[in-house]
């Protein structure tokens, strides 16, 4: 993707009024969103439910709302329109992707345990009719790649994150991507700490099915997630979820399912965090991925090298904006943060407190973060 820079992370940070009190380090989690993004959610609100029932027709201006988001999403990470779904979050991408699938008594699908509960619970799920789970473990946020090679030999599926929460570190997706269909397995990526801070493009990676969401890194508004599909994999897709949007002609009997990933999509859904996406996409291109990942890198290395080394659980050189850190107590850690202006996250595994660094964090909030921790050491 092509980049016209026109806006910088401060100038983007000027119109995000949750940074504007406090030092917010949580992006990982949740992005604040600036008030380009929350302005076009409302205007489309107000001309769908003000304007669109008279002088158009609310159906027909929700769907054209959903194309192009559809085809901004799909051009922002190497995608064709009809390869994308839009969905409610990661987690609905990776249950709509895992339920279109006909699995048999005895089906293996192989995970990391690094996974966050997306790439987890719809798997357990799966366990009590029958699949076989596998985990894969993992040291410092990396993965065997024999030890992959191994569980997937007669695996049906591989589902596994392309950035890690738990360490902020980048999984190899192609090479995994490669073994899982080396093996005739199906590979599945939970991408939704890529979008915003990283560039991403689906072609490059080979996966079957790719999910992420815009709430986190592109600052969008939670409910906008999107679902990547390979055209020829969704052909062979038969989602339990059925309505008017997931078929070609909803009168037709018997239906025909939508061509590509649009059949992974369901009924009638507020448009507005979608129309968000679409403008949280526009405005990050604005600032430009690259700019955001070497600032992303620079301030994320500058909290790296101000925490003791054998604090940290992250890469001491980050591959990200994910920072994770032991402390003693990291319950305590984030409560005491908190009452001093300093958002960040526990995390269940490991135990640990994690800082998420984003372009539009400044050197003296990643200094103040530090100054904060020195009780802690």
């Amino acid at each position: 993707m092509s980049e016209n820079v026109t806006m910088t992370p401060t100038e983007l940070r000027t119109d995000i009024p949750a940074l504007q009190d406090g030092v917010y380090l949580n992006y990982g989690a949740h992005g604040p969103s600036p008030k380009y993004v929350v302005n076009a959610a409302d205007e489309f609100v107000r001309t769908h439910e003000y304007e669109s029932p008279i002088a158009d027709d609310p159906y027909e201006t929700a769907f054209e709302a959903f194309d192009r988001t559809r085809e901004t999403v799909a051009s922002f990470i190497g995608a064709e329109p009809d390869e994308i779904a839009l969905t409610e979050s990661t987690t609905g991408g990776i249950n709509a992707f895992a339920n279109a699938i006909d699995w048999q008594p005895g089906d293996v699908v192989v995970r990391t345990d690094l996974e966050h509960p997306a790439g987890i619970l719809p798997w357990q799920r799966l366990e009590r009719e029958g699949v076989e789970v596998r985990v894969v473990e993992t040291e410092a946020g990396r993965i065997d790649l024999e030890q992959f090679a191994e569980a997937v030999a007669d695996a049906r599926l591989a589902c596994f994150s392309a950035l890690t929460w738990t360490h902020g570190t980048q999984l190899p997706v192609a090479e995994l991507v490669d073994i899982a269909h080396d093996a005739g397995a199906l590979a599945l990526v939970d991408a939704v700490q890529v979008p915003g801070q990283l560039p991403m493009d689906v072609g490059e990676w080979g996966a079957d099915a790719v999910a992420a969401a815009g709430h986190k890194w592109l600052l969008g508004l939670w409910g906008g997630g999107f679902l990547y599909v390979d055209r020829a994999v969704a052909a062979g897709l038969e989602p339990r979820a059925v309505g008017y949007r997931s078929v070609e002609d909803a009168n037709a009997d018997p239906y025909e399912y939508a061509a590509g990933a649009r059949r992974l999509e369901v009924g009638s859904a507020n448009p507005a965090p979608h129309v968000a996406l679409k403008e949280a996409i526009g405005v990050i291109s604005e600032v430009g991925i690259d700019s955001i990942e070497d600032r992303v890198r620079r301030l994320a290395s500058r909290l790296a090298d101000g925490v003791p080394d054998d604090r940290l659980y992250s890469p001491s050189t980050p591959e990200s904006g994910l920072v994770t850190i032991d402390v003693a107590d990291p319950t305590a850690t984030v409560e005491r943060l908190a009452a001093e202006g300093i958002i960040v996250r526990e995390l269940p595994s490991p135990d640990a407190i994690r800082a998420s660094v984003h372009a539009v964090n400044t050197t003296t909030e990643v200094d103040r973060l530090l100054e904060a921790l020195d009780e802690d050491w």
